[in-house]
């Protein structure tokens, strides 16, 4: 979303390329082409001049520190500043009570059920919740089968009431309900319209008010643009919200509210959604976004994401398997699954330093994966686990069997069995070995 922004800021920057010091003519001359560069990203008039006022006085405010030269400084603090403006913190959800109860709002197709369902999964598996979801969307008979079936999808179970059209009465014996099954954890789904009228309104302010969630939160379409922010406001004046959801994130589109929508409500982006797989769902870190904006990367995320994922006992487990030279295709597959858990191949690969630029135009996705299983699972089971039985009459089965070629074969089996000895060296704690190994694989030995 943020490909263009992140282009034309660095653009920006090079008007003090070669500068030996700042001045009030260069900083005027950057800062016009930010501001420039922010509104045509959408992000709101008032929020954009503002950011401007701030950095312009910042840089002026400072000399150059002799480590840092003029576009370095102007780099930093726009990253402080684009941190600023979308909160400086994190701010994570509250969870609280038994059970705790959240709230969604928005408008129709904004992504809040399919939000419900990821929230449900990650604090499931992030947090050990037993969480329920109630099915409160009384117009839409779709709303209901689509929150259902994403229930079913995550194990969570979901509560509904077939011919009942009170939202208020769902609410409360749904929360009944999950006391005496003892879940920790309501996510109520909500109505929503095509736009904002008075009627939905009153019907959310009363199911708050009966409820008394913990956490009301706003679930807005990032790619309605300057429209999500103006409803933002509507819905904060009515509900006085605790945060907002930012879905469709990795959309083609400018990203403005995104950056402007913190600053107009005053309120803190608490999640953002950038796809459509149950697990893209990550906590909103604004020092992460701006370094991901500015192309720095985000390695946080990165390492969050990995941990969340750890499994000590699995871990254990694969060391003494390298240790022992027992790594095999059924570990390598199961790894496989673990990155695609991750995220979005091209969203992760976006957020190590410097990856950024260079990918932009690649698509990249979870089918970069599809030749590599589609192979694996035309081995047999005998074969995933004894790699070194691969003969030739074997290899041209397993090409046919995966609709590949015999060269695409043997490529995988060669990776495979590079990969599996310079793990062992790593396990094996011989960083020369290592070290020889990498050099040798880079020129192509």
């Amino acid at each position: 979303m943020f490909e263009n922004l992140s282009e034309r800021l660095e653009r920006s920057f090079k008007i003090l390329k070669g500068q030996g010091k700042i001045t009030e003519i260069n900083v005027a001359e950057t800062m016009k082409d930010v501001r420039r560069a922010l509104l045509d990203a959408d992000v709101n008039y008032k929020v954009a001049t503002q950011f401007m006022n701030t950095v312009k006085a910042k840089a002026m405010g400072q000399n150059v520190i002799n480590a840092l030269k003029p576009k370095e400084l102007m780099v930093k603090i726009v990253h402080d500043e684009l941190a600023a403006m979308m909160g400086g913190t994190q701010v994570p959800i509250t969870i609280s009570g038994n059970p705790s109860i959240i709230l969604m709002s928005g408008l129709q197709g904004s992504g809040k059920t399919t939000f419900s369902g990821k929230l449900a999964k990650k604090l499931k598996s992030a947090r050990g919740m037993r969480p329920l979801l109630v099915a409160c969307d009384v117009y839409r008979p779709a709303a209901i089968d689509q929150l259902s079936k994403l229930g079913a999808q995550i194990e969570v179970p979901v509560y509904t009431e077939p011919g009942n059209t009170n939202p208020v009465e769902i609410a409360l014996n749904a929360i009944k309900h999950a006391k005496t099954n003892h879940n920790d954890l309501v996510i109520i789904d909500t109505a929503g319209r095509l736009a904002v009228d008075e009627p939905m309104m009153q019907e959310i302010a009363a199911i708050k008010e009966a409820v008394k969630p913990q956490e009301t939160l706003f679930v807005v379409d990032a790619m309605t643009g300057q429209d999500a922010v103006n409803t933002a406001r509507t819905f904060n004046e009515r509900l006085d919200f605790d945060g907002v959801i930012l879905t469709k994130l990795d959309g083609d589109t400018r990203g403005g509210a995104a950056l402007s929508i913190r600053t107009v409500v005053n309120k803190p982006i608490k999640y953002i959604g950038s796809g459509e797989k149950l697990e893209d769902l990550q906590e909103f870190n604004p020092e992460g976004m701006a370094s991901r904006i500015l192309g720095m990367g985000d390695i946080v995320e990165i390492a969050k994401r990995a941990q969340e994922l750890y499994d000590e006992k699995e871990a254990k487990r694969l060391e003494e398997k390298i240790r022992k030279n027992k790594f095999d295709f059924e570990d390598f597959y199961k790894q496989i699954q673990q990155i695609k858990k991750m995220g979005n191949l091209k969203d992760l690969a976006s957020m190590i330093p410097g990856v950024g630029k260079q990918i932009k135009d690649l698509d990249i996705d979870d089918s970069a994966f599809k030749g590599i299983e589609a192979i694996i699972n035309s081995m047999t089971p005998h074969e995933r686990h004894n790699p070194e039985i691969i003969n030739s009459s074997r290899r041209q089965r397993i090409a046919k069997g995966s609709g590949t070629g015999i060269a695409e074969v043997n490529r995988l089996l060669k990776q495979f069995e590079d990969t599996r000895k310079m793990m062992r060296m790593a396990t094996t704690k011989n960083p020369l070995k290592l070290a020889r190994q990498l050099r040798n694989a880079k020129r192509g030995r």
